[in-house]
């Protein structure tokens, strides 16, 4: 499809379009009470423009600000599309956020009304509503005790509204704001991101350029739609006739794929190293004749070109290894998946060599929420994708490095600026109006962009060297035996690193050894378990330049989760909240005199 076909520029205008282009009866699903429901675009546009009139009932005006909180579900997408249509500005938070950052947001944006998905969520944000001064009116998607239904708003939709509601959305422009969103706050306060219609639109109109989906197809989304990624691919989708289905949850996407059966889905990194982990779990445990055809064809993926590139004998190769193996991997994700988009974090290039070998390419992109969010991806077309890089500038947007290192972007989808912070949005955009990523990258044959590091993650050891992190952790994490691993380092004599150990991996190997292991304390502090990680670790350090080398290692027990505060929503590291959890170990790394590389 040309993105010139997509005869609009604001998400207003979304619905509309594929009513009038793509009549489809599941146009957004999510599944309740174990039953999936299915509402057409039909339905959709008429509950969102009926919500929209209540809005209007409840003097809700222009550039007033709304906030969802809740998991993915169709009234979140609802609420979103009326909201905009009255020229209300939606606040997307994450669930899990702490109760200090709900408090400062709604003081920030001054939000007049919060929509939750259930009573927790309610009872969370009443408590932050009484301790501010400020009305905010509160409602709920599930029907929850004492609290406000969001189907109330819909009652109050007086139809004599309808000429003014048209006049509104008629007003409203693609330069207008259209959400805030707020960053995570992981090294300070959190800023929020303005977005137009015209930055999201932008993304929706260039990757309708090249990406493949359309009516006939079924998508499945599990990643929070308060992130921009999941959001933008839901505009995405719905303009491209995709019908949207909504897993349960996280822990239920495997139950999702079997009966969704999707043709493409969006997801993050640790999420496919997961999946990677189980599919290895369960080749260890094959009898020997199976898991000797096992370790071929994974042998055989593991020499797949990453230019795609392979040549006859191989290719005959392949196809008997995906007949014999990757089918199953295919059934798994529901037997129909023709394409995986992989955002948000690094994705480690042998993860999409595997997967592509095995026939399900898993094609990479890059951004940031300043940037709506995509500025390059990959392509699922031959020649259009280069593993091991976050691929081309989508079209429209410009790329350049600059004397840093640093990735600098230019482009429609550029954010209006940070709300309220004059000074931060002049830091980040330039006088040129070059966005200034904060990643460090470099362009491979000039064309496709490989990201090296977060400029502000590097950093210097007291021998003023630079140790970039993020390559040296996806690299040992391709061992079987490590699960997270954070290298640290600054202003010390050299790289460590704190590493989780795969504990189901582990404690088998220990019992295979007669090892009695019964907690992870035990793991953690056993000498011959940190014996062998330790060789895991110096058998990636052979490939990894002398100073980047990690030459000790702490051994820990915890889980790092996004409900623990390790791990932000999108599950990337969040490096100053470890450092600060776990400064005595890093005292007991640089202090040790056992002579050994672990403590």
């Amino acid at each position: 499809m040309k993105s010139g076909e997509l005869n609009f520029n604001r998400l207003i205008d979304i619905l509309l379009y594929q009513q009038n282009r793509y009549p489809k009866e599941d146009t957004l699903c999510d599944k309740v009470g174990g039953e999936w429901r299915k509402f057409s675009i039909y339905k959709c546009n008429e509950i969102a423009d009926t919500f929209s009139l209540g809005l209007l009932k409840m003097g809700i005006k222009k550039d007033d600000k709304i906030a969802i909180i809740s998991g993915n579900r169709v009234e979140w997408n609802l609420v979103d599309i009326a909201a905009l249509q009255v020229g209300a500005v939606i606040v997307p938070l994450y669930p899990n956020m702490s109760e200090e950052n709900y408090k400062y947001i709604f003081k920030d944006s001054k939000v007049k009304m919060v929509f939750v998905g259930d009573e927790e969520l309610f009872q969370k944000v009443s408590r932050v509503k009484d301790a501010i001064s400020q009305k905010i009116d509160v409602y709920t998607f599930d029907k929850v005790p004492e609290a406000q239904h969001w189907s109330k708003i819909s009652g109050l939709a007086d139809h004599s509204f309808m000429l003014e509601l048209k006049n509104i959305e008629n007003s409203i422009e693609e330069n207008d704001v259209a959400t805030i969103i707020y960053t995570s706050g992981t090294t300070g306060v959190p800023k929020g991101v303005m977005l137009s219609h015209k930055n999201v639109v932008s993304n929706v109109k260039s990757l309708s350029e090249f990406m493949p989906m359309g009516p006939e197809h079924r998508s499945i989304s599990f990643l929070p739609l308060c992130h921009i990624f999941e959001r933008m691919a839901t505009y995405f989708y719905l303009a491209n006739g995709t019908s949207i289905y909504y897993a349960e949850s996280t822990e239920k996407v495997a139950d999702g794929l079997q009966e969704v059966k999707p043709h493409y889905f969006t997801t993050v990194p640790r999420l496919l190293e997961k999946v990677y982990d189980k599919i290895m779990a369960k080749g260890r445990e094959l009898p020997p004749a199976k898991k000797a055809i096992f370790n071929w064809a994974m042998n055989v993926a593991n020499h797949f070109n990453p230019r795609g590139k392979n040549n006859p004998f191989y290719n005959a190769n392949l196809a008997v290894a995906r007949k014999l193996v990757f089918s199953k991997w295919h059934e798994a994700l529901g037997g129909n998946v023709k394409g995986i988009i992989s955002g948000a974090a690094a994705l480690q290039p042998r993860l999409a060599k595997l997967f592509t070998a095995a026939g399900i390419p898993i094609v990479e992109g890059y951004g940031l929420t300043e940037t709506s969010p995509v500025l390059t991806c990959n392509r699922f077309n031959n020649g259009g994708f280069y593993l091991g890089t976050v691929g081309a500038a989508i079209p429209g947007v410009e790329i350049m490095i600059d004397d840093n290192g640093e990735i600098l972007a230019k482009g429609p989808n550029v954010m209006l600026g940070y709300y309220k912070k004059p000074t931060e949005t002049r830091e980040a955009i330039d006088r040129h109006g070059w966005f200034h990523t904060g990643d460090i990258g470099e362009l491979i044959d000039g064309k496709y962009l490989k990201i090296k590091d977060r400029l502000k993650e590097v950093f210097k050891t007291s021998g003023g060297k630079y140790v970039a992190p993020q390559p040296i952790e996806n690299k040992m994490k391709e061992s079987q035996y490590i699960e997270q691993i954070m290298v640290i380092g600054e202003n010390r004599r050299f790289a460590a690193a704190l590493i989780i150990p795969d504990f189901a991996f582990v404690e088998k190997w220990a019992r295979e050894r007669d090892l009695n292991l019964t907690s992870r304390e035990e793991v953690v502090n056993n000498e011959d378990v940190k014996n062998k990680i330790w060789k895991e670790v110096n058998k990636y350090n052979k490939n990894i330049g002398k100073v980047q080398q990690v030459k000790k290692i702490a051994l820990i027990s915890d889980e790092w989760s996004v409900e623990t505060e390790e791990l932000t929503p999108t599950l990337k590291l969040k490096r100053r909240i470890i450092r600060e959890k776990y400064k005595d170990v890093f005292e007991m790394i640089y202090n040790s005199t056992n002579g050994q590389h672990f403590v």
